[in-house]
């Protein structure tokens, strides 16, 4: 398992050794030992998985403290162009966001520690994707910052995704205080 830092201070890329042979493959899809060794000391409390079809765009979501969530995300079917934006107060990167493709083929796998607006859109018809999260899910502290914000200048590639109607009305980031 590669753990691959990036340009947002504790956001990482994780890549796993995959076997492959003419039967299929196999890989550890998380190992405590290897991100102990990261520096991340962490307990998992809850799994989600989603389903999309192709264009569907779901976020960009965040749970506020003291309800904050660590994720563990990847793509079991399909592909999804996953986006993550620091909202962590007096971080050298605010407002900066990252994107990276998520799929099948490549199983790479994200960690997305509390702190950061997340989201993802699906670029296959019938994708699932799964996360491992830190806290448990919490009505009261979701938030939630548009996905669409000329400000954050994300680059989504796609003109008219399928948004819910929650996300198209979440404020924009100049109107957000993080909790962070």
């Amino acid at each position: 398992m590669e753990i691959i830092k990036t340009k947002i201070i504790d956001f990482l890329i994780i890549k796993p050794n995959v076997f492959e042979d003419n039967r299929g493959y196999f890989f550890e899809s998380f190992r405590l030992d290897k991100f102990k060794e990261a520096g991340i000391n962490l307990d998992f409390v809850q799994d989600n998985e989603s389903k999309s079809q192709k264009g569907v765009l779901r976020g960009l979501h965040f749970q506020n403290p003291p309800y904050e969530q660590g994720k563990l995300v990847r793509v079991v079917t399909g592909a999804v162009l996953d986006v993550v934006v620091d909202i962590r107060n007096g971080s050298k990167t605010y407002g900066k966001w990252l994107s990276q493709e998520l799929s099948e083929s490549n199983k790479t796998m994200l960690w997305i520690p509390p702190g950061f607006a997340h989201g993802f859109l699906t670029l296959e018809d019938n994708t699932i994707f799964q996360y491992k999260c830190t806290n448990y899910y919490n009505k009261e502290s979701e938030g939630s910052i548009l996905w669409s914000d000329p400000d954050l200048g994300i680059s989504w590639n796609i003109k008219n995704p399928l948004v819910s109607l929650k996300d198209q009305s979440a404020p924009r980031f100049k109107d957000f205080q993080s909790k962070f």
